[in-house]
C-alpha cells in the first residue's frame, strides 16, 4: 500500500474536555485532549472501557458537544453549533459505519445507499448510489435486501452509504466487530483500498490491537487523556497474514 501524503488538517482539536455531572461528582470523560488528523490519514483510536474513546467518537462525529475546548472539522468550528447545524454537518461532512450495520431490513442495497442523498436533497441519487456500491465491490448486489447478503456484504453496503455524500471523513465504530474472520478481512480490504487509492480519511474506533495494526496511526486513550500517539510503520495488509494468538497481541 502507498502512504497518502499528509495534506491540511481535516480535524483540529484543542484542549477538548467532556464532563458529566454524577450527583455531587464530576466525571471527566475527556480531559484536555488535543489532536490533529490530516487529509488522507487512516488511524485508530483505542483504549480500554472507560478510557474516553466512546466519548471521543461522539464528539468527532458531531453527535455531542464538548464541555470546553475547540473542534474544527474541515475548517468549521463545530464545538458550539446548535443541534440543527450539527445535524447538517454530520450529513455533509461525516460518513458513519457502525458495528451493527444499521440497515433497513426490507430495503434493497441501492435504496439504502440513496438515503443520505435524499436527506441532503441531492440529485442523481440513483447513479451516485450505484457508483458507491460498485466502489465497495457490490455492483452485482444493487437490488438485494439485507437478508439476501452476508454480514460482510451488509457492512459494505453500510460503507457505500457512508461514502455516497463524499464526506470529509469516515468514522467507523468497531466495523468488523460483528463479522467472522473472513468477512472482517474483506471489510478491512475495502477500507484500506479506499484510503490508499482514493485518499479518503478514515478513523477507526476499536478495542482490537490487531485491527488497529491495519491502520497507519494509533491514538491510545486512558482516563480521558491521550497517552500514546504513534505511527504504524508497517501496516498489516488485510488478508496477507492470519490473526496471531491473543497473547502475541499484548
Amino acid at each position: 500500500m502507498t502512504t497518502p501524503s499528509n495534506g491540511r488538517p481535516i480535524i483540529e482539536i484543542r484542549d477538548l474536555t467532556k464532563i458529566y455531572e454524577m450527583g455531587e461528582h464530576r466525571v471527566y470523560a475527556l480531559n484536555g485532549v488535543s489532536l490533529d488528523v490530516h487529509e488522507g490519514e487512516f488511524l485508530s483510536i483505542m483504549g480500554p472501557s472507560g478510557s474516553g474513546k466512546s466519548t471521543m467518537m461522539n464528539l468527532l462525529g458531531a453527535l455531542d458537544q464538548p464541555t470546553s475546548g475547540t473542534y474544527f472539522l474541515d475548517g468549521t468550528d463545530v464545538s458550539r453549533l446548535s443541534d440543527d447545524r450539527l445535524a447538517e454537518i454530520r450529513n455533509r461532512k461525516i460518513g458513519f459505519v457502525f458495528q451493527n450495520f444499521n440497515l433497513l431490513s426490507r430495503t434493497p442495497a441501492l435504496q439504502q445507499v440513496e438515503l443520505p442523498l435524499i436527506y441532503a436533497g441531492q440529485k442523481q441519487r440513483h447513479e451516485r448510489a450505484r457508483q458507491a456500491l460498485e466502489m465497495v465491490g457490490l455492483g452485482d448486489r444493487l437490488h438485494h435486501r439485507p437478508s439476501e447478503l452476508s454480514g460482510g456484504q451488509q457492512q459494505r453496503v453500510a460503507i457505500a452509504r457512508a461514502l455516497v455524500n463524499e464526506p470529509a471523513i469516515i468514522l467507523a465504530d468497531e466495523p468488523t466487530g460483528n463479522l467472522d474472520s473472513r468477512s472482517g478481512i474483506e471489510v478491512m480490504q475495502v477500507f484500506q483500498r479506499l484510503n490508499s487509492e482514493r485518499g479518503i480519511t478514515v478513523i477507526f474506533v476499536t478495542h482490537d490491537p490487531w485491527i488497529a495494526r491495519h491502520t497507519r496511526r494509533i491514538v491510545t486513550l486512558a482516563d480521558g487523556k491521550i497517552v500514546r500517539d504513534e505511527p504504524v510503520h508497517e501496516p498489516l495488509v488485510a488478508g496477507a497474514s492470519a490473526r496471531p494468538s491473543e497473547t502475541a497481541l499484548d
